[in-house]
């Protein structure tokens, strides 16, 4: 075999091994792409966790203190538009007939109980504020919280008509009436019936002005089916209530029980009839 021969052969061997690798690498290569793919199984991540239920709430919510930005509805008695103005001074004892959608409801304020209170009370009632308004929080065994008006405008003029604190002489037992707060000195219209023997808001400064009188069962049957208020609850947002009233809870919250009417007695309603 000349040296010629000799190189032509070995190119050869070279040409063919050169041209097996990369027949195999390219089987290989295809084998990689076209082989079923094992399904991917990841880990599954945990279910977040529910959020817990809040416990029940100690105290009657706040009234909420964000001021609604809204126009005066020319149809609100132009008496309640000016807050300042009814500062009228309550009898020492009066009467709150509430006509609701479950029936009427009395309410026997002694003014000597919360004097501040009891004069905000009969200047709300007389001028016609809580007409039409719902009973927004219902707690079974605890309270019925109203007194949000059922107009936004209304909401608008009274968020920061502060009443100061009254001393509580009176604790807030089955069916005494008292007014919720914000903090200290900022109560202004909305109220709460004690469903329960609540004494302990007490210590808390919640100071009743008045009692159910009539209609205690009443206020016991007022639909609660909604639960706690927002944020706490799936119930009514005190904020939405007051800047869009009652079409809010119309188109939310239609079970919700409400005012007809409210009207201030100057003597029991047995005694009022004749």
């Amino acid at each position: 075999m000349t040296k010629r021969t000799l190189i032509v052969t070995v190119l050869a061997v070279l040409v063919v091994a050169v041209g097996l690798i990369l027949f195999t690498r390219s089987r290989k290569a295809r084998q990689a792409v076209t082989a079923p793919q094992q399904p991917v199984t990841t880990q599954p991540q945990p279910a977040a966790e529910a959020p817990e239920a809040p416990a029940p709430s100690p105290a009657p919510a706040p009234a909420t203190k964000t001021p609604p930005a809204v126009k005066i509805h020319p149809a609100v008695p132009r008496s309640l538009e000016h807050p300042a103005a009814l500062n009228e001074k309550a009898p020492s004892v009066y009467w709150a007939k509430f006509v609701t959608t479950k029936g009427n409801i009395v309410i026997k304020v002694t003014r000597a109980w919360a004097p501040y209170g009891a004069d905000r009370f009969y200047n709300l009632v007389k001028n016609g504020f809580y007409n039409d308004a719902s009973f927004f929080r219902v707690i079974p065994g605890f309270i019925v919280q109203f007194g949000i008006s059922a107009k936004p405008n209304l909401s608008a003029v009274w968020h920061s008509a502060d009443i100061p604190d009254d001393p509580v002489h009176e604790s807030n037992l089955p069916g005494t009436v008292t007014f919720a707060t914000a903090g200290p000195d900022t109560r202004t219209t909305q109220v709460f019936i004690n469903l329960a023997d609540n004494r302990s808001l007490d210590a808390q400064g919640f100071a009743p002005f008045g009692a159910v009188t009539e209609g205690m069962s009443v206020a016991q049957n007022f639909f609660s089916g909604y639960g706690e208020g927002a944020p706490m609850g799936n119930g009514p947002d005190q904020q939405l209530l007051q800047t869009q009233g009652e079409a809010y809870l119309a188109k939310d919250f239609p079970k919700l029980d409400h005012i007809r009417s409210a009207v201030i007695l100057q003597a029991p309603p047995e005694t009022a009839a004749h």
